[in-house]
């Protein structure tokens, strides 16, 4: 087990943790392009400006840990799990997320365009600006999530709910709401944005 670690600038690139677990670690700018990190554990651990662009963290676990402007790119994260984790500015492009488990947490500014999120409990979450174009969120449990200013640009959002969440800043008259839950709030905010006057 690595405890209170600190590491930066270095590479850890197609080497083998799989299993392990990290506490309260530090690491800037390192980089674990393809590494084996399956099942690795993670507890109040920060990862800045880290590379793990085709890397496997398929079924670990990450609690309160930050992964900030880390790239995840092409990553295997199948049944990974993140929870109260703070994930600001990370990028999930081409990776695989099917199982993933969200426990609340920021993951504001992130990029997970084009994935599919289909059932996420993302219930609280704060996506603020996160950029979820073409995303499939069908069936997704978005209340009181935060999605001020995010990119919802075609997202299915077929049988979600969002009734609560926060969509200050978002264009409602791009999105679909049919079979969605919106709280009547939300259901005013929609009928403005079509140049309605709600008396």
């Amino acid at each position: 087990m690595w405890s209170g670690q600190e590491f930066t600038g270095e590479s850890f690139n197609h080497e083998g943790f799989a299993h392990q677990e990290w506490r309260d670690c530090r690491f800037v700018a390192c980089s674990f392009r393809g590494a084996d990190l399956k099942e690795l554990v993670t507890q109040g651990c920060v990862f800045s400006e880290c590379d793990f662009v085709d890397a496997q963290l398929n079924a670990s676990e990450h609690t309160n840990s930050a992964f900030l402007n880390c790239k995840f790119d092409e990553a295997n994260l199948f049944v990974t799990r993140f929870t109260a984790c703070k994930m600001t500015g990370s990028t999930f492009i081409k990776s695989n997320i099917g199982g993933l488990s969200i426990n609340g947490g920021d993951w504001s500014f992130t990029n997970l365009r084009l994935q599919d999120l289909r059932g996420q409990k993302l219930n609280g979450l704060r996506l603020t600006e996160a950029d979820l174009f073409q995303c499939n969120l069908e069936k997704t449990d978005l209340r009181g999530a935060d999605l001020s200013r995010a990119t919802l640009t075609n997202v299915k959002l077929a049988g979600a709910d969002l009734r609560g969440a926060t969509l200050d800043g978002v264009d409602m008259r791009t999105l679909d709401l049919r079979g969605t839950k919106i709280d009547l709030e939300q259901a005013v905010q929609f009928a403005k944005s079509f140049g309605a006057k709600v008396q």
